[in-house]
């Protein structure tokens, strides 16, 4: 099996439909599961990156390429793309091998015509790509960001208009960073079994860390899968970034509370609420479909989590059952899902300047239902995984002047490192800033002797 054809092909489809990457790719690896351990990384690395830096080659293409990208045929773009992120990115691929693989492959599915072209392409690439100019970042800063960190230039602007060019520097060059797993260990676990577990994985060749800002977060690197270490199967962690269980730790739970999440597939804060509760209380969980709760059982029985029900239920239409019901109100809304463009490249290629008005439009929406879920006293925990002003800080505002709604200070609760962060009762974690993904955090509550007019 020729595993660049595999990319190739993976490529190819991406551009063809409407699907994520990542499920493409597991696609594959799952029907060519009897390739080796490199050959799958070497599927997985170059699909990735060639998506990731797909703004970035195609600038380069297009300087050394007589046919613009745009106009070339959609199989030798892509070769040419997968190709020069070869070229560019994994040093130990000899040059030659890469050019070499690369008209082969384009004899084999029948552009013999065009191998010439291909190779000379990728030969003038090999020879220049150490003098490559950019545009010049004195005259247009967010045309050089683009490029360089290739995301599109709106994206780029609106980041830089929210946050300022440097900040806005530091949270691109993150993104495009290999970021290890995070994974939650299970609280109940006793700390002599959680320390055999990461000596366990370190002695199988996993490279284990200790997240500084919660004791039961560890990051994981060059595992077989995140399913093949010791402990999975039994629950004793669960993967989760550690911005999202801030979420839970900063929202005060006790002891007989009822949790509400109602946006909750997969299930990682409701799974890590109800650990909280140690057994009292309950979590209901609910999610649009079957398919997304069906998600949340499996975590669930896996971590062998007793007071969480699974519920279906569309976040933006009412259940009576509930109303009055929550003690905490967890609403993680959908959202533009900019602070994780790092995992899911494809993300930066599918939002627009107009979706991110109407990913709005519809977190209103849920919003404006589920706040009705409250008990006069509960707390509500906002959270999106995106750094867009819009969804976070504006969203809150709006909150406490819909609903009589404020703020509630979240210091005590937060690592010593983003204390100063969250005296207002919200805050921004950015990535290449702070050691998490971009997320948002608000923490809220009705005040006192006000409540809205439809309760």
């Amino acid at each position: 099996m020729n595993i660049r054809e595999l990319v190739l092909d993976i490529l190819l489809e991406f551009d063809r439909q409407d699907e994520y990457l990542n499920i493409l790719i597991f696609g594959v690896l799952e029907k060519y599961n009897y390739l080796d351990g490199k050959e799958k990384a070497f599927i997985k690395r170059v699909c990735e990156g060639t998506v990731e830096r797909r703004i970035q080659i195609d600038y380069i293409l297009d300087l050394f390429s007589k046919v613009p990208v745009r106009k070339m045929k959609p199989l030798i773009r892509e070769l040419l793309r997968m190709s020069v992120y070869q070229l560019l990115f994994m040093e130990h691929i000899p040059d030659a091998a890469v050019c070499n693989e690369a008209v082969k492959l384009a004899k084999k599915r029948k552009f013999q015509s065009l191998q010439g072209f291909v190779n000379g392409v990728l030969r003038a690439v090999s020879r220049g790509k150490d003098k490559i100019e950019y545009p010049d970042r004195e005259q247009d800063v967010y045309a050089y960001l683009s490029v360089y960190y290739s995301v599109p230039g709106w994206l780029a602007r609106h980041l830089g208009d929210a946050y300022g060019t440097e900040q806005c520097e530091k949270i691109l060059h993150s993104l495009l960073q290999r970021r290890p797993v995070c994974i939650r260990m299970r609280e109940t676990l006793p700390e002599k079994e959680q320390e055999r577990l990461l000596h366990a994985w370190q002695k199988a060749g996993v490279t284990v860390r200790r997240h500084p800002y919660l004791v039961y977060a560890v990051e994981v690197e060059k595992t077989d899968g995140i399913k093949s270490l010791e402990g999975y199967a039994d629950g004793a962690f669960a993967v989760q970034d550690v911005s999202s269980m801030l979420v839970v730790e900063t929202a005060g739970i006790k002891a007989g509370d009822t949790v509400l999440d109602v946006c909750a597939a997969p299930g990682g804060k409701a799974i890590h609420a109800a650990e909280k509760l140690a057994g009292t209380g309950q979590v209901i969980a609910c999610d649009l479909t079957a398919y997304k709760t069906a998600k949340i059982e499996a975590n669930r029985d896996r971590m062998q989590i007793e007071n969480l029900s699974v519920v279906i239920q569309d976040a933006r239409e009412t259940n009576e059952k509930l109303i009055g019901l929550a003690d905490v109100l967890l609403v993680d809304v959908p959202c533009s899902g900019l602070g994780v463009i790092g995992k899911k490249q494809d993300i930066k290629y599918r939002v627009t300047e107009q979706s991110l008005q109407d990913i709005v439009k519809l977190q209103r929406e849920i919003v404006h239902n589920v706040v009705r879920y409250l008990k006069p006293d509960g707390v509500m925990m906002y959270s999106t995984c995106t750094m867009n002003p819009e969804e976070n800080e504006k969203m809150v505002e709006w909150i406490c002047r819909e609903f009589a709604m404020e703020t509630v200070g979240m210091q005590e609760e937060l690592p010593d490192v983003l204390r100063a962060l969250g005296h207002k009762g919200f805050l921004q974690l950015l990535p290449g800033v702070h050691e998490t993904d971009g997320f948002f955090i608000a923490k809220l509550r009705r005040k006192a002797h006000s409540q809205p007019d439809f309760l």
